[in-house]
């Protein structure tokens, strides 16, 4: 990271707004505060639910930056990096609404490192009335912060997280007797709850689902003249974060050159409202597309905005359908785009805490393999995993197809243990926040779960990466070829893939036909194949020398 100059030493001050010399007022009360709210680093939302009622002159606001949210999986300097500079400045943004904050920053002598020991210390020091907080999106946290307070001798009131459509209740409601979850049924019924494209009962257009009219390829003049990233240049608040990012986290994955995320509210509503102008019209058609060298394409890049809960996933919805209403967007392109927001994004949190704990262990394919070292790398041969792990290592971005059927398609063919993929993912993405990752991780692209989330694995060739451009061309191996010197690893490793689990997979009527056809392989071939994979697996094929 190229060297900045430092601000000045009112700036910095001015940039933070802790000046610890000088505790803030709220931490100097001498009375027993009667409501602490605690406001975790996703949570970066004025009007959450936990602020109902507040009132500055008897309650307390609290948050604190620890290394243990950024160690617990080894964190990429990109996600950290957004975690930290938007929480400073919502920490800011909650001292211009007049609500008296206590605020513990890394670098502070005194830092306990973990959420639980930094509250059970405040709980001691403030000794409050009530502890409340919004529904946290994290297992592995709520169940921390609970024993806390429990410890503590006061009960944690969670309140509903309003940022959603539905609530886990209303999901489990529609789960219940279910033997499988279908996102298409899901997504039906909260369109029709909550009227969006809808007619009357039925779907504006006359579908429910314009798929058919979306995913297509850029073909081989690729995509032409794209959008300009919807980047943001860090204020000193941001470049104050940032170099103590790169010094503190300094052996951590990823560079923080080009950084460039939203980390405020008017930040987050700028990308959004450059999304729908400049994106969302062709975002349907070229959903699924890659290209090399081109990270953003079409795609919105909100998530990190809206998983932060600096943008609420309602106003996007809106703001989607209004652009179709204003004819300034086709209906195939905001029906796919509203589906990820409504449907899936729904969908994967209704799982999680339906699912959780257990769903974290699940290993349908027993899988056992360890993650190939180079995906911290990005050190491959193979021209579509070195471009999507060097964007997502620069960036900590990677869209939806280089996600599920490139980094995550290589993972399940090879057979690693789908925990070590889903902690890879939870380090390296700045989007990344538990409940949308690990069902995505585990239920989507692994499939871990056996098929509760998706009616069948996510496998395919390397023909299938070719086809959507995913820089084949310039690649030495060939996607066509299953053994063989030059045979894709993509490839070999799907053949390999249906022999090794033909009994799961030929009980399914979406791969039967696949099985049957690897069946029928000559016996060399198929001993070929068994040779060729575990040499891949052996990291002797694929890994840079």
């Amino acid at each position: 990271m190229p060297s900045r100059p430092s601000p000045e030493p009112s700036q910095a001050h001015e940039a933070d707004g802790r000046a610890r010399a000088r505790e803030p007022a709220s931490s100097r009360r001498t009375e027993r505060p009667r409501n602490l709210v605690l406001v975790l680093g996703d949570q970066l939302d004025l009007e959450a639910a936990a602020f109902d009622g507040f009132d500055p002159a008897q309650d307390l606001v609290w948050m604190a930056e620890v290394d243990e949210e950024s160690t617990h999986v080894w964190s990429s300097k990109q996600r950290i990096a957004l975690f930290l500079a938007a929480m400073r400045h919502f920490a800011r943004a909650l001292r211009a609404a007049g609500r008296p904050l206590v605020y513990t920053r890394l670098g502070e002598a005194g830092n306990r490192g973990s959420l639980a020991a930094e509250l059970r210390a405040a709980l001691d020091r403030l000794a409050p009335r009530r502890v409340l907080m919004t529904a946290p999106g994290d297992w592995r946290v709520l169940q921390s912060l609970k024993a806390v307070v429990e410890q503590a001798g006061l009960s944690l009131e969670i309140r509903e997280d309003r940022h959603f459509f539905c609530s886990v209740r209303e999901f489990a409601a529609h789960a219940r007797g279910r033997k499988s979850l279908r996102l298409e049924y899901f997504y039906r019924e909260l369109r029709q709850r909550h009227g969006v494209l809808m007619q009357g009962d039925q779907p504006i257009g006359g579908r429910w689902n314009f798929d058919a009219d979306n995913r297509e390829a850029f073909g081989p003049r690729g995509p032409g003249a794209l959008p300009p990233r919807a980047g943001f240049e860090p204020d000193e608040l941001t470049l104050e974060t940032l170099r103590e990012v790169q010094t503190r986290f300094e052996r951590h994955p990823g560079s923080l050159e080009g950084f460039a995320w939203p980390v405020t509210r008017e930040q987050a509503l700028r990308a959004l409202g450059l999304f729908i102008e400049q994106r969302l019209p062709l975002f349907g058609r070229y959903e699924d597309a890659m290209w090399p060298a081109e990270p953003w394409l079409y795609h919105s890049q909100l998530s990190a905005a809206l998983n932060l809960k600096l943008l609420s996933p309602r106003e996007v919805v809106r703001a989607a359908e209004a652009a179709w209403q204003a004819g300034k967007a086709p209906l195939q392109s905001v029906e796919g785009f509203i589906r990820q927001i409504l449907g899936w994004r729904e969908y994967v949190r209704g799982i999680y805490w339906t699912r959780m704990p257990g769903y974290a262990e699940v290993n349908a394919l027993q899988a056992t393999r360890e993650l190939p070292a180079w995906y911290w790398s990005g050190d491959t041969d193979m021209a579509c995993l070195r471009e999507a792990l060097a964007q997502t290592l620069a960036h900590g971005y990677a869209h939806h197809i280089q996600r599920l059927m490139v980094t995550g398609l290589f993972a399940l063919l090879l057979g690693v243990r789908p925990q070590q993929v889903h902690h890879w993912y939870l380090s390296v993405y700045v989007d990344a926040v538990e409940w949308v990752e690990l069902p995505n991780t585990l239920g989507m692209s692994q499939y871990a779960d056996g098929g509760l989330m998706a009616s069948k694995p996510y496998a395919a060739t390397g023909k299938y990466i070719q086809r959507m451009g995913g820089g084949c061309a310039g690649c030495r191996y060939d996607p066509a070829q299953r053994v063989g010197e030059r045979a894709c690893p993509f490839t070999t490793l799907y053949w390999d893939f249906l022999l090794r689990h033909d009994k799961l997979l030929g009980a399914n009527p979406r791969m039967a036909l696949q099985v049957k056809n690897a069946a029928r392989l000559p016996d060399e071939e198929r001993a070929a194949l068994s040779r060729r994979a575990e040499a891949i697996r052996e990291g002797r094929v694929g890994a840079c020398a």
